[in-house]
């Protein structure tokens, strides 16, 4: 892969962490987008990672600070993203955290301004959910946003793992409540092949502490004209053998 270097690109310290290619301007000319940053010698550690785009016609370089600019795999990504057939630009980058909770944002560049379109800050506090351990080996998870129920079952869990929540008869033993987890993934789809992406958001549903996995809530966002919207929710289960 070549790299069209420019000066102000890059600096003696950082170096190019992510490179992708194709119009995000608009004006039908291929440019240049690339994430740089600071490695933390001796670790995949990164820092003042910043969204740098050469615009193919004019070899203009402009610089954006990213809200959040540290942490680990940075990762660029280019689509249609609006419906207006120009690439859009999802920055994703893993913050290292035993949550897995990963720093996402959209950026449009159109005419070389550029602008936020999605957030993953903004993101998790509008999804937001309540989590219930019930009678009878069951779990309700509820999104507010939506005001939708789902109900997991966990009847077929280790039994020590049961047995400590409920009694003999299926009755909880004390209330507990678990939690759901900010954005942890975020995945450019084209779930109805006409080029434009959709966001397929994911967020772990927790029980009693982080590592007690209950499923996954996954929301679809499509642009709905000034703004990502939900379009479809599922809560997805871990299956369990059969004996």
């Amino acid at each position: 892969m070549s790299y069209y270097y420019y000066r102000g690109l890059v600096t003696n310290q950082a170096s190019i962490v992510a490179f992708a290619q194709g119009d995000v301007t608009g004006d039908g000319v291929s440019d240049n987008v690339y994430l740089t940053g600071i490695r933390t010698p001796d670790s995949p550690f990164t820092e003042q990672i910043t969204l740098v785009v050469q615009d193919g016609s004019s070899g203009r370089v402009t610089h954006v600070r990213l809200p959040d600019n540290a942490g680990y795999n940075p990762t660029l990504f280019l689509g249609d993203f609006t419906a207006n057939k120009v690439n859009d630009i999802l920055i994703s980058i893993n913050s290292g955290g035993s949550g897995g909770i990963m720093y996402h944002f959209v950026y449009s560049y159109l005419n070389n301004v550029p602008k936020v379109i999605f957030d993953y800050n903004a993101y998790n506090e509008l999804y937001q959910y309540t989590v219930t351990y019930m009678d009878n080996y069951k779990v309700e998870v509820v999104s507010k946003l939506n005001n939708m129920k789902y109900i997991i079952d966990i009847s077929t869990r280790d039994k020590d793992y049961l047995g400590e929540i409920y009694q003999s008869n299926g009755k909880l033993k004390q209330p507990i409540s678990g939690f759901v987890n900010p954005l942890s993934g975020l995945y450019p789809v084209d779930f109805d092949g006409n080029k434009v992406y959709e966001l397929l958001a994911y967020q772990k549903i927790a029980g009693r502490y982080n590592a007690d996995s209950l499923g996954y809530v996954l929301n679809t966002l499509a642009w709905s004209g000034n703004q990502f919207a939900l379009s479809n929710q599922n809560v997805a289960i871990f299956g369990s053998t059969i004996q």
